[in-house]
């Protein structure tokens, strides 16, 4: 039995615990709150993030990360992107040294720039055989309902890619390898931000000509920036380009299509910050990604007017009039 420690208990987290279950592994959750692990030791499920989703028998929980981590032959991290450097490098030294780490993580870093495998990289000093990303439209509560879903499983090293894609298949989740590591990641992270846009169109009272519009061009703006740094473009017409990013955008289980929506109704980022718990990971990662596409050279328009609407420089309507006014251009150009 494969034995695989998840970092961290939150909505994602627990969901993608019920997934490694179900396909027989064996399961240690770390969760930071006392409260959480009684809960899921205790009555098997995880009564804050996932209330009603009974989790497989295989599954348990720990506040202690040596604990978690113990012969592990498999680390998922899923924490918020942002926090992933801090809580990485207390977690660093109980990480075996053979343990593979999964990064569910979608987003960019602010101030490095860097993508979550090189944070996980840089902090651990793990060569990119030992790093692999899950992305695609896996939205937590209809995976943990085991809802039929998909997905990709990216590694640098392809026999590794094809040791997960059997460590976390079931019945209900279907996972599909991938070496475009850069691709996943750059798909999963920018689907966010589109997602913001689509949501703040949504919440000005515009239909799906609108958000149809807004999600193709925001394809084609993900495309161009993973692109430019050596993605393989057939990995964002794939699940965790164009999958994530239609149910990024469609689903209002969608965290950051609702921060958008609350946006585009005339709440600034302070207030929905302060009227929830769940991050929105586009609130925060629009910014390292235009500052990505900006070093690259990527014209990246909706990056750019996203960051304005999250920081208070501009209003969603202010938004959605500059995207109309700007210069017109062939739509391959």
């Amino acid at each position: 039995m494969t034995k695989i420690a998840v970092f961290s208990a939150g909505s994602w987290g627990t969901a993608f615990s019920v997934v490694l279950g179900d396909a027989g592994n064996d399961v240690v959750l770390w969760a930071r709150r006392d409260e959480v692990v009684e809960a899921i030791n205790g009555k098997r499920e995880n009564t804050g993030y996932l209330p009603g989703i009974e989790l497989p028998p295989s599954v348990s929980a720990t506040t202690d990360p040596e604990q978690a981590a113990a012969d592990a032959d498999i680390v998922v991290l899923t924490v918020p992107s942002q926090s992933l450097r801090e809580n990485l490098t207390a977690w660093a030294p109980a990480i075996p040294a053979k343990a593979t780490m999964v990064s569910l993580m979608k987003g960019v870093e602010l101030g490095s720039i860097k993508r979550m495998s090189e944070v996980i990289a840089e902090v651990t000093g793990a060569g990119p055989e030992r790093i692999a990303v899950v992305s695609g439209p896996n939205l937590a509560k209809e995976i943990a309902r085991r809802e039929p879903a998909a997905s990709v499983v990216a590694c640098a090293d392809e026999d590794v890619a094809k040791q997960l894609q059997r460590a976390f298949h079931t019945a209900a989740f279907r996972p599909y390898t991938s070496v475009d590591v850069l691709g996943c990641e750059i798909g999963g992270a920018y689907k966010n931000v589109v997602g913001l846009a689509v949501g703040m169109a949504v919440g000005l009272g515009f239909g799906d000509n609108t958000t149809a519009s807004l999600i193709t061009r925001g394809l084609a703006e993900t495309a161009r920036l993973a692109m430019a740094q050596g993605a393989n473009p057939l990995t964002l017409m794939g699940l965790a380009g164009l999958g994530d990013l239609v149910a990024t955008c469609s689903s209002p289980l969608s965290r950051n299509r609702t921060f958008g929506e609350k946006l585009g109704q005339g709440m600034t980022t302070e207030e929905i910050y302060a009227s929830t718990s769940q991050v929105a990971e586009g609130a925060k990662s629009c910014k390292s990604l235009l500052g990505l596409a900006q070093r690259v050279g990527v014209d990246a328009p909706i990056a750019e007017h996203v960051d304005a609407v999250v920081d208070g420089r501009m209003t969603a309507l202010e938004m959605m009039d500059s995207f109309i006014s700007r210069d017109t251009k062939a739509e391959m150009g």
